[in-house]
């Protein structure tokens, strides 16, 4: 398989600060271990084999980096969960399963730059204790996987896995595996359950929190692929210096991706905290599409709750509490958090005045709907349930009772499902319809029958009866 091509040289914005992203598009890059090497590639991987596998995570902790797969979790906290008793095997997953809407952050990582990424797992495999690593890549990332065997093969080559790295008695070794395409493999207890050959119905926390009961029932740390890179520039800068970065509670940068309506759709890395969701759209992404207004953002990826332009929330700033517009959100964790939304994953969704939100709902219906992997009941049916009804408005055969219903089988999915599958699908319901309730309204009065939007909206919204 010939290795993907790239826009060689594609200048950051001066706003950005590429640390993850540095070589990235950069000219004379490539993604072999040689290329690494010669720019100082595995060099924090030999700082961190000279020091304690403690000081190793203490130094994150004081980082205060957090997870940015979507949960936003304090990554030494995460690794300190490991019983201090164990006598079990400790593995590491790196989660690459980079399936949520709107994101498309890690797949430039393992294209463009391997082996940052082999450094950051086995830093943190160190840290941790792990002799093994998984990385458990999606099946739609076929280019990735083998681009990531062919890093191992070269990381092993050079003796950077297996036995006795570097000269040390630190052991590891690293295995791809391959997804099967299923969102709800981004769940960590889901992963683990595809990784250990079954179907991957997300387990029951507790008892199953994978630091104490993982994979094989032993001590797992989970981290999302952007997480585990940014590991080897804690190291590089060491953790209080790059505490400094971003903001408080906030540190360091993170990948922002931008699609949608806007002029210069892309990835940007920031700063955490340091950027507004206006300084994002108007400056980075250079605007709104001519003409268009803008209506509406989902901040997170397609799970996050929808902002709505023109409305005002409410966010602390130091001791103070301060009312702001949608253009004033930082894009923070916690500013997104009291505005109603999340950061999640960073996939930042721009939607202008020409959108209809009854359209996009559905959209986001349809995935959920495919993707429940249908072992709870309230997400089995509810999914579907919510698709069927939104199929309907949009076909012109919605009626009043519809949008109380919507909201009813929304409301009745989060919160009563195993994991957070429910919510995923529950909150783009919730927040859109609560958000623009005129938009479906209008959808709820039989007409245009017929002119549904495709052939399977047609079938859908026949099956629901007259």
């Amino acid at each position: 398989m010939a290795d993907p091509r790239y826009i060689a040289g594609k200048k950051p914005h001066p706003r950005e600060r590429r640390m993850i992203f540095r070589n990235v598009d950069r000219s004379g890059w490539d993604a072999s271990i040689a290329t690494y090497r010669k720019d100082g590639g595995y060099r924090e991987l030999k700082k961190a084999l000279k020091m304690k596998p403690a000081a190793v995570t203490d130094e994150v902790k004081a980082s205060g980096l957090r997870g940015r797969g979507g949960a936003g979790f304090p990554t030494g906290v995460k690794w300190g969960f490991i019983p201090p008793d164990n006598n079990k095997p400790i593995y590491l997953i790196c989660n690459a399963d980079e399936s949520e809407p709107g994101t498309f952050k890690d797949r430039y990582i393992i294209h463009q730059d391997p082996h940052q990424l082999l450094e950051g797992i086995l830093i943190s495999s160190y840290a941790v204790g792990a002799k093994v690593a998984y990385i458990y890549i999606r099946e739609e990332f076929p280019e990735g996987a083998v681009i990531l065997e062919r890093a191992i093969e070269e990381a092993r080559t050079a003796k950077l896995l297996g036995k006795k790295i570097l000269g040390t008695d630190f052991e590891c070794e690293i295995y791809i595996h391959r997804g099967a395409g299923a969102y709800i493999c981004g769940e960590e207890t889901g992963l683990i359950e595809s990784l250990e050959g079954k179907r991957p119905y997300p387990r029951i926390k507790p008892p199953y929190f994978p630091a104490v009961l993982g994979l094989y029932m032993c001590p797992t740390i989970v981290n999302n692929v952007e997480s585990l890179c940014h590991v080897k520039h804690v190291m590089a800068m060491g953790g209080k210096k790059y505490a400094q970065l971003g903001t408080p509670r906030n540190t360091g940068t993170r990948i922002l991706c931008v699609s949608g309506d806007v002029q210069k759709p892309g990835y940007f890395e920031i700063e955490v905290g340091k950027l507004t969701m206006g300084e994002l759209i108007e400056d980075l992404c250079g605007g709104m599409k001519k003409g268009r207004k803008l209506k509406a953002v989902i901040p997170g990826g397609s799970s996050a709750k929808v902002l709505r332009a023109g409305e005002t929330y409410t966010i602390r700033d130091g001791d103070k509490e301060k009312t702001i517009g949608l253009p004033d959100i930082p894009m923070d964790f916690d500013s997104l958090a009291a505005c109603g939304s999340m950061a999640g994953s960073g996939g930042v969704i721009v939607m202008d005045d020409s959108r209809d939100m009854t359209w996009v709902l559905n959209n986001i219906n349809t995935f959920y709907a495919h993707e429940s992997c249908g072992q709870c009941t309230p997400c089995r049916e509810g999914s579907l349930w919510m698709k069927k009804i939104t199929d309907r408005m949009l076909s012109g055969g919605g009626v009043p009772s519809d949008v109380e219903t919507l909201v009813s089988v929304g409301n009745n999915i989060a919160g009563r499902t195993i994991c957070a599958f429910g919510e995923a699908c529950a909150w783009p319901t919730q927040s859109f319809v609560a958000k623009f309730p005129e938009e479906f309204k209008k959808h709820t009065s039989r007409r245009n029958i017929g002119k549904a939007l495709n052939p399977e909206t047609k079938t859908a919204s026949a099956g629901l009866g007259d």
